[in-house]
């Protein structure tokens, strides 16, 4: 396989991409699979999920019982290798500790990035997320339209295997026919939601999630994906039929070496590296877009992390797919003459307006769920059934306190049991142990429900990022410094979120031991805690308040793009990944074009 090394290395390739997540992994994809000659840089290292996934090991199996620590915070058993909240070596520097302008930044730091443990949630935009402001006066609108990206959610979702339904629910985009994957059957918690939740005028349905119910359809998918390209057709449909559908039984962030699950790691990049197009170069820290005589991207800078050693590649082009406030880092530390506040920076708009998801989560306990019989519920991971915004009509009314809307996703059932499984019941149980303890706990066991909120954030002045102007990484690259703050409009929405979830457990019959929180501030999680940050290389449609056009092509460098969650306008409340993901295909059909033109 094409793993390379800075000395293996072509002298130039047509394109590098700069990570190697959902943006990345897509970019390479599209690019190399149409014949481009690619080089992926990684800061990372190799991770193969075939054999580093834990599929079937139980927590008992694990240090403490597999519970979250510091160094894995989302247990011992996630994906994530080397990265987090907290990476050695690599600080950021907060510009305020407070909770309420408090921002935490995830960085994966493997080959597949984030790609490799996110909840695989994949929604569509609607076509009220790309026009906003022309909805409410707030934020910006997008310089592209729903209409410009959905046959890219139809690729996406071709390839990488989504499951759902079509609900004909406002803004939430039904998918073509054969588009979607059959969803796996509602849990009895998934039902007893949808009854309850209905009696309040609230619409709960299966959820889209990038987990394959049964195998991909590799005889006709292919010629859909590259038409008049029959060696791209060849390699694709070879590589659907090595990926087999869920066995539901394990947790997708543990990473899937069945290939059930979307990760760049497995859907992507091996039909890439087949076709002969693609180098990987891993542990390769990227710090810097470097400029030709024309003022053209003529390649990047980089570390080599396990000899210290600088290198620089060549290319026609070069994509910044690395993480948005990762590229954002990038282009803030690539100054010169011609760009002495960063590259592509001539509007002032780098690092600006970064977005986060609103976040906000509550459980309950049901009486109606207790001493179920035992039952095969560990599913797909949870978040089989989630509920779209409902309330469209209402606020465009005025009949809310804030602009924009949330959904919910909803989580219960009898899935396998952990340290954490008897804990915390003091509430019900009284503080029984020994043989009553054990009791209680089958009792109670699977009668738990969570509800976890996931809202739009309005861009705002508040919430940047730039350079740090002291402090370095153990390489001497400069950090990032982040500034942060809620408006109004979030913190209303996290106040709704937790009277909406309050409101849903009553009509189940249940209990909450602690909630709603009312205070707003206190509802809201932190900045960054979703792990849902764009923005802060916005596209539009003029070059003087947008660091990209419609192409995720940088206006102030013509073979420069970004194609990760900077160039968001909006952060809607649907997950980013699946748009972060049809932008990407989008940019690289363009660079394509481009280069058949000999325009690059």
């Amino acid at each position: 396989m094409p793993f390379v090394t800075a000395g293996s290395q072509r002298n130039a390739y047509d394109v590098i991409v700069v990570g190697s997540g959902a943006a990345g992994g897509q970019s390479a994809y599209a690019l190399s699979m149409e014949g481009a000659k690619v080089l992926m840089l990684e800061a990372g290292r190799r991770y193969i999920p075939a054999t580093e996934t834990p599929m079937f090991q139980t927590p008992d199996l694990a240090p403490l019982r597999g519970v979250s620590t510091p160094h894995k915070p989302f247990g011992f058993y996630d994906a994530t290798v080397d990265g987090g909240w907290e990476v050695p070596g690599e600080p950021y520097v907060r510009a305020s500790e407070e909770r309420s302008s408090r921002f935490e930044w995830w960085r994966a730091r493997m080959l597949g990035g984030r790609t490799n443990h996110w909840g695989r949630i994949s929604l569509r935009n609607g076509p009220y997320d790309f026009k906003p402001r022309s909805r409410d006066g707030q934020g910006f609108d997008w310089p592209i339209g729903y209409e410009d990206v959905a046959p890219y959610y139809d690729k996406v979702e071709l390839l990488i295997g989504v499951y759902g339904t079509n609900e004909g629910r406002e803004n939430t985009p039904d998918s073509p026919p054969e588009c979607l994957l059959p969803p796996p059957a509602p849990l009895v918690s998934d039902l007893l939601l949808a009854q309850r939740a209905k009696r309040l005028g609230i619409t709960a349905i299966p959820g889209h999630k990038a987990v394959l119910t049964r195998p991909l359809d590799y005889e006709r998918t292919p010629a859909r994906l590259h038409p008049h390209n029959v060696t791209a057709q060849r390699i694709l449909a070879e590589d659907m039929r090595a990926r087999a559908p869920c066995l539901w039984a394990t947790p997708c962030g543990r990473g899937c070496s069945i290939r059930a699950n979307y990760q760049s790691t497995t859907v992507h990049l091996p039909p890439a590296l087949a076709s002969g197009n693609l180098d990987i170069t891993t542990d390769a820290m990227v710090y810097e877009v470097t400029l030709g005589p024309r003022g053209r991207a003529s390649g990047v800078s980089f570390i080599d992390r396990t000899t210290g050693r600088h290198h620089h590649a060549s290319a026609r082009a070069v994509v910044l797919a690395a993480s948005a406030c990762e590229s954002v880092r990038i282009l803030l530390n690539s100054r010169s003459a011609q760009f002495p506040d960063g590259l592509a920076n001539s509007s002032g708009r780098v690092g600006r307006y970064l977005m986060d998801t609103v976040g906000s989560s509550a459980s309950g306990q049901i009486p109606l769920l207790e001493s179920l019989p035992p039952l095969n519920e560990d599913a797909a991971d949870g978040d089989q059934t989630y509920v779209p915004w409902w309330l469209y009509r209402e606020q465009r009314a005025g009949k809310l306190t804030f602009a924009r809307g949330y959904h919910i996703e909803f989580g219960g059932g009898r899935r396998m049991p952990g340290y954490g499984t008897g804990a915390g019941m003091e509430w019900l149980t009284g503080g029984s142990y020994g043989v009553k303890f054990k009791q209680d706990v089958r009792r109670y066991y699977g009668s738990f429900v969570g509800f976890d909120g996931r809202g739009e954030m309005i861009p705002n002045e508040r919430s940047y990022c730039e350079i740090d102007p002291t402090v370095k990484d153990k390489w001497g690259i400069p950090v990032l410094r982040f500034h942060w703050g809620w408006s109004e409009h979030e913190l209303q929405q996290a106040a709704h979120m937790q009277r909406t979830f309050a409101e849903i457990v009553d009509a189940m019959g249940g209990r909450m031991h602690r909630g709603p929180e009312q205070d707003p501030a206190k509802a809201i999680a932190p900045g960054g805690s979703i792990i849902h940050e764009v923005g802060g290389a916005m596209m539009g449609s003029d070059p003087k308040t947008s660091v990209t056009n419609q192409w995720c092509q940088t206006w102030d460098v013509p073979n420069l793009f970004i194609t990760d969650g900077a160039v968001f306008v909006s952060n809607a409340d649907k997950n980013p990944t699946l748009t972060i993901l049809a932008l990407a295909w989008r940019a690289a059909d363009h660079i394509l074009e481009r280069m058949r033109r000999s325009e690059l």
